[in-house]
């Protein structure tokens, strides 16, 4: 039987083990019912890993790095599926999707040269932009829709400036820091 304090790092692997499901399911070029309740499995076990973890008191860099590995993993292979699936939206958005991919892979680089490790901020910034790609994704997989993908990448580019800012900001690696405005608190205290 599980215990309790190992559901948030039950999730996080659930999350893990739905991902390339996704990609399985759209490998044929189309997707079933199951692609959007998987997705939306994974989804509720992103919002519910960290507060549960919290709640318990078993909230750690390993699990809260976990759960972005995670998230990267998901969002990786739904990129994927939209490939296989609807590779005239990548053609399409290939310029504004270069530009969030852009802006991800410099907020990696600012991390990992400043901290030599990957960011683990779990930002506002960070949960709007995944209530967007939730938005996105529905609206692409569910109805055919893809319009909604430009407000997904707004907030993917706004989350990266956020988060490159913060990481040149601080003074050491932080996780779980929800805003500028708290980094800028937390460099405030540092400086005593």
């Amino acid at each position: 039987m599980m215990r309790l304090s190992a559901l948030p790092s039950f999730l996080v692997g659930l999350r893990v083990g739905i991902a390339p499901l996704l990609v399985w399911d759209a490998l044929d070029h189309s997707t079933t019912a199951w692609f959007l309740t998987g997705y939306m499995i994974a989804v509720l076990s992103d919002i519910f890993d960290g507060i549960i973890a919290r709640g318990l008191g078993v909230s750690t860099v390993q699990l809260r790095q976990a759960d972005s590995w995670a998230d990267m993993t998901l969002y990786f292979c739904v990129a994927l599926s939209t490939w296989l699936v609807y590779p005239a939206v990548i053609t399409d958005f290939a310029i504004p999707l270069g530009v969030a991919i852009a802006a991800q892979l410099a907020l990696f680089a600012t991390s990992l040269v400043k901290f030599g490790q990957l960011p683990s901020f779990h930002t506002f910034t960070a949960k709007a932009w995944g209530i967007t790609l939730l938005i996105a994704t529905i609206g692409l997989f569910g109805f055919g829709y893809a319009p909604t993908l430009w407000l997904a990448i707004a907030f993917c580019v706004l989350n990266s400036v956020e988060e490159i800012v913060m990481t040149l900001v601080l003074p050491e690696w932080q996780h779980d820091v929800l805003s500028l405005v708290h980094a800028l608190k937390l460099r405030d205290i540092a400086k005593g």
